[in-house]
């Protein structure tokens, strides 16, 4: 018996020790009980993994820019590779614990380059010769995916039909993964909690929930699985008017416990001038969505997303950012985050790849959490605690430059 409660007590300690991240090491891999939401740095896109408390895998998106200018920073780790192969490479390390590492689910929030994948020049076909490998295409080439959820699926025609070349390319990967792979393809449906569920031991986790929130202007009213309308029809609105491609954008509410993480893809909360207040979607999401633990900004914290009442709705301890780009964030995002007056109390903000030309015109930036690397939010069994590890993005090293926490979830 004391055989038994030594061994018992030895293999406790080791996988305590081996679940705890230190700076310089490489980050500890991922323990059943426990969810990680990795947002990854490439310097050409937004690109997450999620791995769930009972090993569920997803994607949110898996951004590719094929031309960079001076308003961009460089490719992470560097040229060598495309961003689409990078992602594979850190979605497989981060899956080391799997011997078979799979997606159990990909969502494209929505149908933008840095999102999704552009075609340019020199991009190479896939195996099947069908589309090409550039983004969430080259994921979906090299890693199965079981479910593969957008905004537009089948017919891709709200609010009209999208079919320049990159979304062309997607939708052609999306058919054939669908038709050959086994892939099954969905239009995400907000107000729902049963798209996205736990694969591998749903009952060991109750308390797990992925809302979806809002898509195509339809949002979630917080209320069972009901939604409204929040863009008009179509036939009353002159067409310079109709919603953009980033108002469309996919947002979820993502749940673990006491803990709940907000992702709003690049959906605006500030119309530009002259158009109509219902270019807004940002506030009627916030209402539904509530306080949270952490989020990641919505349109890279450009000029027309993060408004006061979506920054004092949800207002997370910390906020990530997936920015490459001079323009990521702007001043005013910036000042309204650290507001005390839009909600009380300490917050934390930490980004993928700040651009020097931000670090030079926001004054106090230089407090963020982190400006570069990987941002890996860990939340502990149960969803009580969470904790912000920052891994290198310069190497694949899989290095921590830093820990953070941990934060108690409310």
């Amino acid at each position: 018996m004391i055989t038994h409660l030594l061994a018992a007590a030895v293999a406790l300690l080791l996988s305590t020790c081996r679940a705890q991240d230190a700076v310089g090491r490489e980050i500890a891999p991922w323990q059943p009980g426990t969810m990680d939401i990795h947002q990854i740095s490439t310097g050409r896109g937004n690109a997450a993994l999620y791995i769930f408390p009972d090993g569920t895998t997803m994607v949110v998106d898996a951004g590719e820019i094929q031309t960079l200018t001076q308003r961009h920073t460089g490719p992470r780790p560097d040229g060598s590779r495309k961003a689409g192969e990078w992602v594979v490479r850190y979605i497989r390390h981060a899956l080391r614990h799997d011997p078979q590492p799979a997606l159990d689910y990909a969502l494209l929030t929505h149908f933008h380059g840095d999102h999704m994948g552009e075609v340019a020049g020199g991009v190479p076909d896939s195996r099947s010769g069908v589309y090409k490998l550039a983004g969430i295409t080259r994921v979906g080439e090299e890693l199965k995916i079981g479910k593969l959820l957008d905004r537009g699926w089948p017919d891709y025609r709200y609010p009209a039909p999208v079919d320049d070349a990159h979304t062309k390319n997607y939708r052609a990967f999306a058919h054939w993964q669908a038709d050959h792979n086994g892939v099954k393809v969905e239009r995400f449906q907000p107000g729902r909690n049963d798209q996205v569920v736990l694969r591998r031991d749903p009952k060991k986790y109750p308390s797990f929930d992925f809302r979806n929130v809002g898509a195509n202007g339809e949002v979630w009213t917080g209320v069972a699985s009901t939604t409204r309308n929040h863009f008009p029809l179509l036939d009353s609105v002159p067409q310079a008017d109709w919603p953009t491609e980033n108002m469309c954008s996919i947002s979820f509410r993502l749940s673990f416990g006491k803990f709940d993480f907000f992702s709003g893809g690049d959906m605006p909360g500030i119309p530009m001038p002259g158009c109509p207040q219902w270019h807004d979607i940002e506030t009627p999401v916030a209402k539904a969505v509530g306080p949270v633990e952490a989020a990641i900004l919505d349109h890279h914290g450009y000029i027309d997303s993060m408004n006061e009442f979506l920054i004092a709705a949800l207002r997370p301890r910390i906020w990530t950012i997936s920015v490459w780009d001079s323009g990521h964030p702007t001043s005013a995002v910036w000042n309204r985050l650290q507001s005390k007056r839009l909600y009380p109390g300490p917050r934390e903000v930490y980004a993928t790849d700040v651009h020097t030309g931000v670090r030079s015109v926001i004054n106090g930036i230089g407090y963020m959490g982190t400006d570069h690397g990987h941002i890996v939010i860990r939340v502990g069994p149960g969803g009580d605690q969470f904790r912000v590890v920052v891994v290198d993005d310069a190497s694949e090293s899989h290095r921590v430059i830093k820990v953070a926490g941990p934060y108690e979830s409310r």
